[in-house]
């Protein structure tokens, strides 16, 4: 306190010059229009620009919570995707431009989890990830998985919190889809040369593709619903010892950089290969 009184002390005349110029320029802006919309003006840039600093600063550290809250909005709206429904077939049909939500889920097939990947692999030959859900979420083997753009992969082996799921960039790994503008199906596959890139086999040459055409899911998969976005066609390659094509399809998931994932459960999955293997046995 001493201090603070010797420092004034010392420095009185200038403190008190300080006083008399704030109260003079007080006076002139409140009392006198021009100079006081000058004075709002410069105030208004100044403040504007510190709020947006401010903001910048606020908005970098608050990067995790708008992530998180964009993660369960996009659970939200996948949800309610019309492929996830589906009715049984029926000799009259009813058509509607709405997507009837049954609160009963006695038609929803599939069922959107939404899970954080916490690693990641995509230079080895067989790659996979791993994502913080596992049995205690509802997670299990043979759940298909997307990213917000496209396809990533299948859940192959699960523990109580975490999951492991093998990527589009495998070896193993091998998807049913078609072309969206010509319908043609094929399979997809990895040959284990470049992350940037897997294959789509199986299309015949009389079929009109383009550079640029896209490539979903088809309503045959039991991981995934119809319709998914797998990636684009790259390059055309014709294959001279067969009548069909080898494309080069450009993944429509980003490998390098993912961050969360979305689990699909297929609700009717356990149902349908249930009733598989039972066929498959009285066949043989």
């Amino acid at each position: 306190m001493r201090n603070v009184f010797l420092f004034i002390r010392r420095h009185f005349n200038f403190l008190f010059f300080l006083v008399l110029q704030i109260v003079a320029l007080s006076f002139l802006f409140r009392y006198n229009r021009f100079h006081e919309a000058a004075f709002l003006n410069v105030s208004t840039a100044v403040t504007g620009r510190i709020n947006e600093h401010y903001n910048d600063i606020e908005y970098y550290f608050q990067l995790k919570k708008t992530n998180d809250a964009l993660v369960r909005e996009n659970l939200r709206l996948r949800q309610q995707l019309k492929e996830n429904y589906e009715g049984p077939d029926s000799a009259q049909r009813i058509i509607s431009d709405t997507i009837k939500v049954d609160s009963g889920r006695s038609i929803l097939k599939y069922k959107i989890l939404e899970a954080k990947v916490i690693n990641n692999t995509t230079s080895l030959q067989n790659n996979y990830l791993t994502i913080h859900r596992g049995f205690a979420q509802g997670v299990r083997p043979n759940m298909g998985v997307v990213g917000p753009q496209g396809i990533v992969g299948s859940v192959v082996n699960v523990s109580e919190n975490f999951a492991i799921v093998m990527s589009m960039l495998h070896r193993n790994f091998g998807l049913v889809a078609r072309l969206k503008k010509g319908g043609e199906t094929g399979t997809i596959d990895w040959d284990g040369v470049s992350p940037l890139y897997v294959n789509f086999r199986g299309i015949t040459k009389s079929a009109k593709i383009a550079v640029g055409d896209t490539i979903i899911t088809t309503q045959t998969s039991s991981l995934f619903p119809a319709n998914l976005m797998i990636g684009t066609v790259h390059d055309i390659v014709p294959d001279n010892t067969s009548n069909f094509y080898v494309l080069k399809i450009k993944p429509a998931t980003n490998f390098f950089n993912i961050e969360y994932a979305y689990v699909i459960d297929n609700l009717q999955y356990n149902e349908q290969k249930r009733l598989e293997d039972s066929t498959r046995k009285k066949i043989q």
